[in-house]
């Protein structure tokens, strides 16, 4: 979140901090929102402007769908929080030379209920009927 530096001056928020208030504030509510909502949501008194350049980068990037009925957009997101963390934990097993040392490292990681879920979910099967 902003805040005021040592020299009283806010301080700045960088795109990724601000893309993911934007989703966390589209997460907390089950229906599209409009750019002027999501502004009054996130507190640091950010301009319309640097919220609607927010959800068009989330739009471009396949994260919000905009919903045009009406004069005005709004927007909801395209995954849910689980989804887009899952999506980003494959993308980072992807991007190293050695997936499987790197799954390893994570799970060695995890904490006892963590771990227990993941021994449960594998018992279950790959592939469990997800929320």
């Amino acid at each position: 979140m902003a805040g005021t530096g040592a020299q009283g001056r806010a301080e700045r928020r960088s795109a990724g901090e601000l893309e993911s208030e934007v989703l966390a504030t589209l997460w907390a509510t089950p229906r599209s929102l409009t750019p002027a909502e999501i502004q009054a949501e996130i507190s640091g008194g950010l301009a319309y402007n640097t919220v609607h350049t927010i959800l068009k980068r989330l739009y471009d990037k396949g994260l919000v769908l905009r919903d045009t009925e009406g004069r005005r957009g709004a927007y909801r997101p395209a995954k849910n929080a689980a989804e887009l963390t899952a999506e980003a934990m494959h993308e980072a097993l992807d991007r190293g030379p050695d997936p499987i040392a790197t799954l390893q490292h994570f799970v060695f990681g995890l904490s006892p209920e963590q771990e227990q879920t993941l021994r449960d979910l594998l018992r279950e099967g790959l592939r469990p009927d997800l929320p």
